[in-house]
């Protein structure tokens, strides 16, 4: 035979040599709940080593993740009920302890960037994204609501604004809204093809943002659609994002590359709570190892295109 592919297996040397694809900690963002209370610390059940901080344990962990080569966070609130309400209203109040926060963030650790999210689920009463009426998820109603959120979450300092909602114009809006204001150096990362994916569970558990009538398939993705991706990645480039995402990212390869064939952005995909939960379940049963089969499933993620990967496995990776 004249050629043999496995003279490029034969040796560890020359597979690295000739390895294609490398995950690196600068590829992740790692995603971090912020509880109320400076020294509150609460791992949440259905993710094993997941926990939600207050401030002073939050500003350790993300000490701790620097030195491991980890730059990048995004950072979601733990909202008591007392403070939820039909229109959202905490989710642009900038005295509010997650705004506080996130100033003492940036103040602590100018280095690092710092994406927050914007929809209107960790602070509705309904835990739905967008407003409601009568059942109904009000899209252009909550536009405004979103770009007051992203506006004050910019005023903090961060650096990224994650719009997560699938209101149609939201990213356009937002856009708009923080150029006016003087923040035009602020970058959007677009949930661009966020699916009404059941992977979701755990990070609802976390945040306790689950709808409290309905769901979310009027405005998130429906899992059997792919075309309808390059619809919403038109819409996202066209009003100015700066990436694209899609969520979920296991279930959800073959759109990652469909994404990334298409637009030159850096695309991004979110390792979600149910596919970190799956790992960790499977790993206390003895079933698998988890230190391989983690490595293994971000390589894919990155190999099907991602540029960025926000995952709850960022910090053991780094580890390793």
């Amino acid at each position: 035979m004249d050629i043999r592919p496995r003279r490029n297996r034969k040796s560890a040397a020359i597979r690295n040599m000739v390895e294609e694809t490398q995950v690196k900690t600068s590829d992740f963002i790692f995603p971090l709940f912020l509880l109320e209370g400076a020294g509150s610390k609460v791992e949440v059940d259905s993710m094993p080593g997941i926990f939600r901080l207050g401030l002073d344990p939050m500003l350790k962990e993300i000490e701790e993740c620097v030195k491991l080569g980890i730059h990048t966070f995004d950072i979601f609130p733990v909202v008591d009920e007392h403070y939820k309400d039909k229109l959202a209203t905490k989710s642009h109040d900038t005295s509010f302890f997650y705004h506080k926060a996130l100033k003492k963030i940036k103040q602590e650790f100018p280095e690092v960037a710092i994406m927050t999210d914007v929809a209107l689920d960790p602070y509705s009463s309904d835990g739905h994204d967008g407003i409601v009426e009568n059942g109904k998820i009000l899209n252009d109603e909550t536009l405004e609501v979103l770009g007051k959120q992203a506006l004050s979450q910019a005023a903090c300092g961060i650096d990224i604004i994650g719009p997560s909602d699938m209101m149609d114009g939201r990213v356009g809006y937002i856009r708009e809204v923080l150029d006016d204001a003087g923040f035009s150096e602020v970058s959007i990362m677009s949930y661009t093809a966020k699916y009404a994916s059941a992977f979701y569970g755990p990070f609802r558990d976390a945040l306790d943002s689950a709808p409290k009538s309905g769901d979310k398939k009027t405005y998130q993705m429906n899992p059997a659609n792919q075309r309808e991706a390059l619809i919403e990645a038109d819409l996202d480039v066209d009003e100015g994002a700066d990436f694209l995402m899609v969520k979920p990212a296991l279930a959800y390869l073959d759109v990652i590359k469909l994404l990334k064939d298409n637009y030159a952005q850096p695309i991004a995909a979110y390792n979600v709570s149910g596919e970190y939960a799956m790992l960790k379940a499977a790993a206390e049963k003895g079933w698998l190892d988890y230190d391989r089969v983690m490595a293994e499933t971000l390589l894919s993620i990155k190999r099907a295109g991602a540029d960025i990967i926000l995952t709850y496995h960022a910090k053991e990776f780094a580890q390793l």
